[in-house]
């Protein structure tokens, strides 16, 4: 799996011209799917994203987490993540996962950060078009591949 995590002070998705769902201060998350990923993969990102510390203390310095600030999070599945620019300029999406496989993981994932922050992040729609708006705090982004765990 990879994630792309933006700190934000409020973040959105729209599908067509409904709004779907919306944050306040916390993290967008955008998530990428592979088919060799499994639960360990979720267990590491969710904990991983909730115990970043990438919020400011009274000091201004990054030292309070997602869970210390009591912030939210927006989870939009995103398959581009694994897109290969090897060769030529069309890029090729061949590690991404189909969607029988992606979306119950998409699905374990969002409720597993659920379960560690005590209270429901919000999502976009799988395979939907969607239309993501955030504002960037900082501006603060971070990649984790849970297979590199860099």
């Amino acid at each position: 799996m990879r994630v792309v995590i933006q700190r934000v002070s409020k973040a959105s998705v729209t599908v067509g011209d409904q709004l779907k769902s919306a944050i306040a201060t916390g993290l967008l998350v955008l998530l990428g799917i592979e088919d060799t990923d499994t639960q360990e993969d979720i267990d590491f990102l969710v904990r991983k994203i909730i115990n970043l510390r990438i919020f400011a203390d009274e000091n201004g310095v990054m030292n309070r987490s997602l869970l210390d600030i009591d912030g939210e999070v927006l989870c939009v599945s995103q398959f581009t993540l694994y897109a290969s620019t090897k060769k030529g300029n069309r890029p090729s999406y061949i590690r991404a996962a189909k969607p029988d496989f992606a979306v119950p993981l998409y699905n374990r994932f969002c409720v597993a950060m659920n379960v560690a922050l005590q209270k429901e992040i919000k999502t976009g729609k799988f395979g939907a078009d969607m239309q993501v708006e955030l504002i960037n705090d900082g501006p603060v982004t971070i990649l984790i591949d849970s297979k590199n765990r860099e």
